[in-house]
């Protein structure tokens, strides 16, 4: 007899809509999962009383094994549904993975190292009293290990010379994302008017962004790379599973790998044959962009790309080791609008060495090479970071943190990670918080600056915002006997009927 295991998708209450793209890494791990297991996909994305929809699959199934995926501005829902779980079934073995244990694990291991106890010792002696095993990195093969009823505390598989780390070709050997254990047409995304899944085509970024977590984790900082191939067949898949023609490709810098041209041209070769047209839109490395490139992401159907320009501010982008310049990135822009592709500039402020005046570049430079979206978040201090891992504390204020970039000083708040949240993104019409000030900037400052910039450059660019979206609630009334609301629960072990929330 199979045993069952159920894997959830916490919900991202900060976000305006959570339903907009499905958790990719953890239907991978339900995918491998599935050869062996009953798998139950527990999805709480968008569900506002998501403690009672994880009562009440407590209350309907048996199910003692849990595995619970993270990134840090989900750990407050995470850290709550683990209490319900404790309390409601004490006995049941809680696995977290995903990106937040990744991190921090990365930071507690460079502690470690140096010798010393700091937060994100802290930090990750707080997560084992939440969950039974952390995994870190890569979970494909790590979610065996973590099962295992002799399961170390941490399983790590975020070192490249272990058996667990993925390699090229075990993205390739791995099934792709188990979509069909979620309700997918819950998710609505659109391209230029096509409804529109994502996929992730390769793995790590190798850049050193100060602000960017995973700089001292391989799992997100070393590329791994799916074959052409591979990802033309993922996308043929797609669309004659789920009739979509829209495909957002999650990678973190699509044209960082040598094969992008060619995953291109065979991605248009692909619509020929099938005698349809695509529309695709991704992420691409600002100083690494070409004409060629873009002239074959125009003809694979990419009409829209985004770019994390950062900042206006050539002090800035040096402060946070960007390795782009500010022409470099007028240039991509340039490139762009060349070949019809649109850029969504993704821009964020509060680094080391921000002030007024370079906000207030990071406004003209938006305001001159006009892009045709954006938006300016505040940077938060995240474990696994550079902001995070190479700051020290404030000697005269024990709750504060500074990160140093050649005399530019970056001050951060002690954050709880497992309760608090708000202060990720926010309403881009008046609902952010910061964590972070600087030597020339206050906290306070900061939002009102931010706010300023996004309001000011929408509306002489003409760009209006973007609407928000409510969270459901999950009713349990109407669910049957024995079975939860299929956009709340799917399984392998057996079919649940349709029920709306």
């Amino acid at each position: 007899m199979q045993e069952r295991i159920c894997l959830v998708i916490p919900p991202s209450t900060f976000l305006l809509d959570e339903r907009v793209f499905m958790t990719l890494g953890i239907l991978k791990v339900a995918a491998v999962l599935e050869k062996t297991w009953k798998v139950d996909v527990l999805d709480l994305s968008g569900i506002e009383n998501y403690e009672e929809a994880m009562a009440d699959y407590l209350a309907r199934f048996d199910t003692t094994v849990f595995g619970f995926t993270a990134t840090t501005p989900q750990m407050p829902a995470v850290s709550r549904l683990s209490r319900v779980m404790r309390s409601l079934r004490p006995s049941s073995k809680l696995i977290l993975g995903g990106p937040h244990g990744t991190l921090v694990n990365a930071a507690h291991r460079r502690e470690k190292k140096d010798g010393i106890r700091g937060r994100a010792t802290t930090a990750f002696e707080g997560l084992l009293e939440l969950f039974d095993v952390v995994v870190a990195g890569d979970g494909e093969y790590a979610v065996f290990e973590a099962l295992k009823s002799t399961a170390p505390r941490l399983v790590d598989a975020d070192d490249p010379a272990s058996s667990l780390f993925l390699t090229d070709t075990a993205l390739d050997e791995t099934p792709w994302p188990a979509r069909h254990l979620v309700d997918v047409g819950s998710y609505h995304y659109s391209i230029e008017g096509e409804r529109a899944l994502s996929l992730i085509a390769q793995l790590g970024c190798p850049f050193n962004c100060g602000f960017c977590g995973g700089r001292n984790s391989p799992f997100l900082r070393r590329i791994r790379t799916r074959t052409t191939e591979n990802i033309v067949a993922e996308v043929e898949y797609l669309y004659k599973q789920y009739g979509v023609k829209g495909f957002m490709f999650y990678d973190d810098e699509l044209n960082v790998s040598r094969s992008m041209v060619d995953t291109m041209n065979q991605l248009s070769n692909l619509q020929s044959k099938l005698g349809v047209e695509f529309r695709l839109r991704g992420f691409i490395k600002s100083q690494l962009f070409t004409d060629e490139q873009a002239s074959a992401m125009y003809r694979a159907g990419f009409r829209w790309i985004l770019v994390g320009f950062e900042s206006g501010s050539p002090r800035i982008l040096r402060n946070i080791d960007k390795r782009a310049t500010r022409e470099e990135n007028t240039r991509c822009l340039e490139i762009a609008k060349r070949h019809g592709l649109k850029v969504k500039a993704l821009m964020s402020i509060g680094h080391p060495g921000e002030s007024e005046d370079t906000i207030l570049d990071t406004r003209n430079w938006l305001l001159e090479t006009s892009p045709d979206d954006f938006d300016v978040t505040i940077i938060t201090v995240y474990p696994g970071t550079p902001y995070y891992d190479k700051a020290v504390l404030h000697p005269d204020r024990p709750d504060t943190w500074v990160y140093t970039f050649e005399g530019d000083h970056l001050y951060s708040r002690e954050v709880d990670y497992r309760t608090v949240a708000e202060y990720y993104k926010g309403d881009p019409d008046g609902g952010y918080q910061a964590y972070v000030h600087t030597d020339f900037l206050t906290s306070e400052r900061i939002v009102e600056l931010r706010d300023f910039v996004e309001r000011d450059v929408r509306k002489k660019l003409n760009i209006p915002f973007n609407p928000s979206a409510a969270a459901r609630r999950y009713e349990h009334s109407m669910g049957q006997a024995g079975t939860m609301p299929s956009n709340i629960l799917r399984s392998s072990a057996f079919k649940i009927s349709k029920s709306l929330v």
